[in-house]
Parts: structure tokens; C-alpha cells; sequence
């Protein structure tokens, strides 16, 4: 059951959604972590309202076998269409055969460019979610 199972905190895995360019931005995973990740699997999905109308978007699944420490990994393209909505990355990987898991989540309009800092990895500008 899935209340026997431990998920202990995870730290110094981030999501990033950078600019690349003018027009174009992408979802990447960091691992700041001193450990290597195994078996990552990153589901993602938006969700909320516009003029009053439910919107979502599709889920989408992405595999990673392995994440070194100090490595990165993009997840996908993203198109700044759905930034008004709640953009949410579900992450999971194993450490010596410890399950970990976190949902990061974007909240509305916070992908702008007052909130956009210095990714050191990606030598690029974007969102930091920790």
C-alpha cells in the first residue's frame, strides 16, 4: 500500500523552464544533488481557467534512465500559450533503490520576465522551481 511506502525529501532537484532564444522555451531537469538518479519519470500536465472555461492540457510522460549528479536533462518543449495556466512537472527516480517523489508546479503567469534569474548549467535565463 502506498502508505507503507517511505518517499523521504528530495533536494537539489530542480525544474527550470528557460528562454532559448526569442521565442522558444524548454522544461529542464537539474540535479544539484551529489547523487546520481536512476529510472526518472517526469509525467507533466496544465490545468485551470481562462474567461471562466476549465482548460487542461494533455499529459505527456517522459522517461530518463539515469541523471548524474551536476548533470541536466530536458524534459520538453514548452509554448508560452499555456503559461497562464498551473504547468505541473510529477517527478520520480530511485537512489540506491530508494523511491523519491515530488510534484513541482508552476503557478499562473509566474513564468515571466521579472521572474526569470541566471540558470548556471544551461548558461540561459528562466524559472527555478525548487
Amino acid at each position: 500500500m502506498k502508505k507503507d511506502i517511505s518517499f523521504p525529501k528530495i533536494e537539489n532537484v530542480y525544474v527550470a523552464i528557460v528562454k532559448e532564444g526569442d521565442e522558444d522555451w524548454k522544461v529542464y531537469l537539474l540535479n544539484r544533488s551529489e547523487n546520481d538518479l536512476d529510472n526518472l519519470m517526469v509525467t507533466s500536465k496544465g490545468y485551470g481557467e481562462k474567461d471562466g472555461q476549465e482548460q487542461k492540457t494533455s499529459i505527456l510522460r517522459h522517461m530518463i534512465p539515469r541523471l548524474e549528479a551536476g548533470e541536466y536533462a530536458l524534459i520538453e518543449p514548452i509554448h508560452e500559450q499555456v503559461f497562464h495556466l498551473n504547468n505541473e512537472y510529477w517527478v520520480s527516480f530511485f537512489i540506491d533503490g530508494q523511491l523519491y517523489d515530488k510534484k513541482y508546479i508552476f503557478v499562473p503567469e509566474t513564468i515571466i520576465g521579472e521572474n526569470l534569474s541566471p540558470i548556471k548549467e544551461l548558461g540561459l535565463e528562466g524559472v527555478l522551481h525548487e
